[in-house]
């Protein structure tokens, strides 16, 4: 019996949802404001892009064969409360996804994730055969559900992903809510925290993975270098958890996984505290700004500790993603995330920011 390769393909691989990631500005002669990718409005690091330049001399010869130097840095710009063994870096935060999913899932197990959320979280997951548990946020606030989480763990459950602030709603994780959760989870599943936005966070009670790794916890701190640090194009990231863990992982890593202009422009960026003290105070000022604007226009929107609002836009969510490309400002549509109906808006710099309030006035 003669029999075709799609025989052998993995049944957990035939096509659902893939994550469709932001599009580019289209060629067009028209000023186009991008505030759908949730990229930095400042641009890239001056001292990445430098350390960048410097690095084109040596891009015939192969990279770092570890990523060591690049944890040399982290490990200073965490004030030395990690060890280098704590730390593990990737071509982007959803590569670190990637890794942990294949380092921790077998076909079978459990992944519990709230959406709306990430959608990668769900995607990557999917193509190691885990059975995904969605546990969504609690309306009308979009606040995690603890206790759903808790009562949804089995003996087949091995990661849990928690995102403070959380993509695409810009709600956060309180510090007494965390503790909660982290007292009480098992001490044999992973717990990913998302905090890739954690720069932008500004509420007293915002917690990061970091006191929970340094208690020993079995959770991980995702970051990325594509929002502070303006790098979205160079595609690095990193996460850090115990040394148990980190070097476990470590297993699987790659060698000469990331690109010698990667590792120089991370390593330039972690060293540009000025860029980043600008960036940070640009997006701060721009979402009081924004927020102001969408109670005086009477749009429905989600307090954010991240760079961007999740709004519930006045017409259905394509439509007005056209009307506002109309008057060129590109937003993003995120059913894809879980949020049906609702739209996303990346905080730009003023000029992008008040072309926004400019548009928002004339569509509505």
């Amino acid at each position: 019996m003669k029999k075709n390769i799609e025989s052998i393909f993995k049944a957990h691989l035939v096509p659902k949802e893939v994550y469709k990631g932001g599009k580019n500005i289209p060629p067009t002669d028209k000023k186009i404001y991008k505030l759908s990718s949730n990229e930095n409005p400042l641009g890239a690091s001056p001292k990445a892009i430098e350390a960048m330049k410097t690095a084109l001399d040596k891009i015939d010869i192969y990279p770092d064969q570890t990523d060591i130097r690049l944890r040399e840095a982290l490990v200073k710009d965490f004030d030395d409360q990690l060890t280098t063994d704590q730390f593990l870096c990737g071509n982007s935060g959803s590569e670190v996804i990637d890794m942990l999913l294949r380092a921790f899932i077998n076909e079978g197990d459990e992944v519990i994730f709230s959406n709306p959320c990430f959608l990668p979280y769900s995607v990557f997951s999917r193509w190691y055969g885990a059975h995904q548990v969605d546990i969504p946020l609690l309306a009308p606030n979009y606040d995690l559900d603890v206790e759903g989480i808790l009562n949804a763990i089995n003996e087949k459950t091995k990661v849990i992903f928690l995102t403070s602030p959380n993509n695409p709603t810009g709600t956060y994780i309180p510090k007494s809510v965390m503790d909660d959760f982290m007292a009480r989870v098992p001490k044999n599943i992973l717990v990913v925290f998302d905090e890739v936005y954690r720069h932008f966070a500004d509420a007293e009670d915002y917690v990061t993975a970091l006191p929970y790794v340094l208690e020993g916890h079995n959770v991980v701190g995702l970051n990325s270098f594509s929002k502070t640090y303006g790098l979205a194009g160079q595609r690095i990231g990193y996460g850090y958890t115990t040394p148990t863990i980190a070097n476990y992982v470590r297993l699987i890593h790659k060698p000469f996984l990331l690109p010698l202009t990667s590792i120089e422009a991370a390593i330039g960026a972690l060293n540009d505290t000025e860029f980043i003290e600008e960036t940070v105070k640009t997006v701060l000022e721009g979402r009081t700004y924004m927020a102001k604007a969408f109670d005086e226009l009477g749009i429905t929107y989600w307090p954010s500790q991240a760079n961007f609002f999740i709004i519930d836009p006045p017409f259905p969510e394509m439509e007005f993603t056209d009307k506002m490309m109309g008057e060129g400002i590109m937003v993003r549509p995120v059913s894809q995330f879980g949020a049906p109906g609702k739209v996303r808006i990346t905080i730009g710099d003023a000029e992008a920011n008040q072309a926004l309030v400019r548009a928002l006035t004339k569509i509505i």
